[in-house]
């Protein structure tokens, strides 16, 4: 498994005030966050986060780049792959999910300073990040659709706001699944996102990809 901590060159430090920041700045805020908190938390002092981060503006953009980048490199190592491109679907939303389900958090965030103006550059320089990213997605499905293995009819732009959208309409009314579902009181949601969720998100997502009209 790719270790983008380590590629990027985080040491277990500079990781554990990132953790810390990203569950503090989620729970509270980044105005209702100290960095005398984060320091207090990650059990370091505060100069050793002025010195790997600098100011908090910066420990925020730190955070961004740190999940967008992980992304774009577990994307990279799927499609690198020498499998089909409909397998290459499969772990590519499976890769997806998995990130977002594991990193709510970030979303939370993002949500947050999104809806505000404070910090509209860091906003900005994120966004430009994940544009890079839908391009390698983008030209992906452009080549699936050169071989004929993807429909030319294909709405490539809603194709990640499909998988994070039924993610997260499952996730926040996830008691309501659990009703309609009959699940077992023993089921966790991690048990129904790995398997169930995945599973039909999966092939959703191909059949968008293969329908032809």
């Amino acid at each position: 498994m790719f270790n983008f901590a380590s590629h990027m060159g985080i040491n277990e430090k500079q990781l554990k005030i990132l953790q810390v920041t990203e569950r503090l700045f989620s729970e509270h805020g980044f105005d209702g966050t100290s960095v005398r908190t984060i320091a207090k938390q990650a059990q370091v002092n505060i100069a050793m986060i002025s010195y790997y981060f600098g100011s908090k503006e910066k420990l925020l953009e730190s955070l961004l780049y740190y999940r967008s980048q992980g992304f774009k490199a577990q994307l990279k190592e799927v499609l690198a792959k020498d499998i089909s491109y409909l397998q290459k679907i499969d772990e590519m939303v499976a890769v997806m999910i998995e990130r977002v389900h594991k990193n709510r958090r970030i979303y939370k965030i993002l949500h947050f300073e999104s809806t505000t103006n404070t910090r509209r550059s860091i906003i900005n320089d994120h966004l430009i990040r994940k544009k890079e990213t839908y391009k390698i997605i983008e030209s992906f499905i452009n080549d699936g659709q050169k071989v004929g293995v993807f429909s030319k009819d294909v709405n490539i732009k809603l194709i990640s706001s499909t998988i994070l959208g039924t993610y997260f309409n499952f996730y926040y009314n996830h008691n309501y699944f659990k009703i309609i579902h009959g699940w077992d009181p023993d089921t966790s949601i991690d048990h129904f996102v790995k398997n169930e969720l995945t599973q039909h998100i999966q092939i959703t997502i191909k059949a968008l990809l293969t329908y032809e009209n």
